[in-house]
Parts: C-alpha cells; structure tokens; sequence
C-alpha cells in the first residue's frame, strides 16, 4: 500500500458551498488513502468541516502563514516556504491566488511540490464583470510553474480560463461536478430538516446555498411571496445574509420559511422538497443543482453559468434572467398549482441525472489528474 498523500488546500473559507461538498466527498471516498490540511483565508469559516467523515485526516491550519491581503515579498516568500512540507497543493478561487503567485516566484528554486488550481465562480463583486486588475494577477500567478493545471467545472469558466487568463487548452482539465446519484433516490426521513413540518399540505420550496449576496435568495423571498399562503420557504446554508433574509419575508409576509442552517448530508433531506428554487446572480455548475435532479425535483432557476446545459430539456421553460422576477414568480406559481407537471419534471431531470452526472468519472479523473501531479498513484488505488 502506497504512503498516504499529504495535501496542503488552500482557500478563501470552508462553508457551505459547491466546492467544499466536491472536496469533501473526494476526501471521504479516498479515505485513508490520504491527509489533508486546510490554510484558510478566514480560518473560523469552517461550516463544511462537518460534511468530511469523523475518520478522514483532515485539520484546518492554525498556524499557517496569511493568504490573503495585498501581494508582498515577505507574504508570498513565507507562503512558499510554509508549501514546502506537503505532496501537492491545492488552491481554490480568487481567496487562493497570492499561494498560487507565491509557488510561481518561489516553487522551483525551493522546490516545491506540483500545485493544481481550481476555479468555481464568482462571488457578487465579480458576477457581473469580471475585474480586469484581478484577471490580470491570475494571468500571471497561473502561469509559468504557477500551477501545473487548471480545473474547472463549467464550460463557461473553461472559455474564461483560455481567453481571459491566457492559460492553454492542454493545462485547462474542464471537470463537471458529479455525484453519487443513487445516494438521492431514497426517500427522506420526514423529520430530517429540523423545523419543517410537511403536515399541513403546503408545497415545500427549498434551496442548498451559502447564504451569500451573490446567491441573491431575498430574490427567492420576493418571487415566493406571491404564492405564500401555498408554500413553506426552506433555505439551508448558513451566511452573513441570514437576517436580510429573514427581514424580508416578514416585510412581504412571507410567515412560513425555515433556515436551519448548515446540514452535512443533503441526500438525506433534500427529497423533502417539493421544488428545487435557484435563484442566483451567478453560477458555474452548482452541485446543489445535481442533488435537485438526483432527488427527482422539478426547478426554478436564474439562468446562469451551466444550468441550462444541466437540466432536462423538459425544465428549461423554467429559467428566467436573473432581472425577471416577474417571470420567475410566475413560473413557481405555475410549478405549485400543478402536481403532474412537477412529477414530470422531476422524473425527466432525475434521468438525467443519472445519465450525465454520476460520480464516479469525475472522481477517476480527479485521481488520475491528482496522482500525476503527486507523482503517486495512492489515489488511484482507492478506486480499485
């Protein structure tokens, strides 16, 4: 048996998100296979933590180096140095790229293991416009012995990767997201969303987001407000926007919502929605969306990044601009009035699922991309 890998990743945070459900699942099915260390931009958002498994080797860093701030010669030469004692780097995102900058002006003459960067969208400041002061620095950072490849999910981010930060076809791995698909067919228990009570015979409306602005979910409030008295609002994350969330269903009126914060296992409540809402300014591939599908959910989404691609053709009549709230309410009006619709849908996105977006090709391809660049095969085995 190989020696367990020693992976350093590096990230802004580790809340609830696409990404951290992605890493720890890869960290739960490698299992022993390797260990991992966290170096956080802001070590205390750590919500994800609670999705890796009690017995996976896995610790946030609390006396690593800075991440983040302003890019300096002491900053970034300390972060290559602390680099030094693992078997390959991960970096996630723009909250990442002062390690990824760092490993570019430092990895070869200290030898430094291989990085792999991975890009998964945008937060609010760049969901509009991307920023040219930072697409440059990426430009820079990603190239050179930067990062030995790039990961992305989306077809979008893949066009960005090439065309905006300059980085090659063969060093761009466009990786979807996947699941373990029949993980989600099982029926929920019915008590496993804590406060939500399916007694009364309201259609639940429900979301997996961190409670960010760029996941824009008092849009969800608004365009669930006109069919109020019919649904329960449920959103499950946790986030600075919880409040602003909360004070505006009580200014529309919106009485039924539950936000139980963060839950590690959304195969086990998720099929307790009856609608699967998302309602974001931006996206890339958002696994949320996958678990929806799997779970056999019809969906209301803004139509960004990927998801378009993603859905059943049968849903797609169901993705509106981000700027028609009208539109969007409408559609989830339409979806609550009518069962077999919903039923229909449900059942076309879950074939889909299934056909598109299990998650076992995605994990052989991130073994075989991370054992390369380790020089190890001890991931690989895993899957054997």
């Amino acid at each position: 048996m190989s020696q367990p890998l020693h992976i350093l990743h590096v990230q802004g945070s580790f809340d609830l998100g696409g990404k951290e459900a992605r890493t720890a699942r890869l960290m739960n099915i490698w299992g022993h296979r390797a260990r991992h260390s966290l170096l956080l931009g802001n070590p205390h958002m750590t919500g994800a933590c609670a999705a890796i498994e009690p017995d996976i080797d896995a610790r946030v860093v609390t006396d690593g180096p800075s991440i983040g701030g302003s890019p300096s010669y002491a900053g970034l030469s300390a972060l290559a140095r602390y680099m030094k004692g693992f078997d390959l780097i991960l970096s996630y995102n723009w909250g990442a790229m002062n390690a990824v900058m760092a490993h570019r002006l430092f990895g070869r003459a200290l030898r430094l293991p291989a990085l792999i960067h991975h890009e998964d969208g945008f937060n609010a400041d760049e969901a509009a416009r991307l920023s040219w002061k930072r697409n440059l620095y990426r430009r820079i950072a990603l190239g050179g012995g930067g990062a030995q490849a790039l990961v992305v999910p989306s077809t979008q981010l893949e066009r960005i990767a090439i065309c905006a930060w300059g980085q090659g076809c063969g060093k761009v791995h466009h990786i979807p997201n996947g699941i373990d698909v029949a993980a989600y067919a099982a029926r929920p228990f019915p008590d496993a969303i804590p406060g939500l009570e399916k007694t009364d015979g309201r259609i639940v409306v429900g979301t997996l987001a961190g409670l960010r602005p760029v996941k824009n979910l008092t849009r969800l409030v608004r365009i669930a407000a006109p069919v109020k008295d019919r649904i329960t609002l449920v959103i499950v994350g946790t986030g600075p926007e919880r409040e602003r969330i909360y004070a505006e269903a009580q200014a529309l009126g919106l009485d039924s919502i539950v936000l139980p914060g963060f839950l590690p296992r959304p195969q086990d409540f998720i099929g307790l929605f009856d609608i699967f809402a998302l309602t974001s300014d931006s996206e890339q591939f958002p696994i949320s969306l996958v678990e929806a599908m799997a779970a056999g959910l019809p969906v209301i989404s803004t139509d960004v990044g990927d998801v378009s691609a993603m859905l059943a053709g049968a849903n797609r009549p169901f993705l509106f601009s981000p700027n028609d709230e009208a539109g969007m309410a409408r559609g989830l009006a339409t979806l609550v009035e009518d069962a077999l619709l919903r039923a229909r849908l449900g059942a076309n996105n879950q074939q889909r699922a299934r056909e598109a977006f299990d998650e076992e090709r995605m994990v052989a391809r991130y073994a075989a991309l991370y054992g390369a660049a380790a020089r190890s095969n001890a991931l690989s085995e895993s899957l054997t």
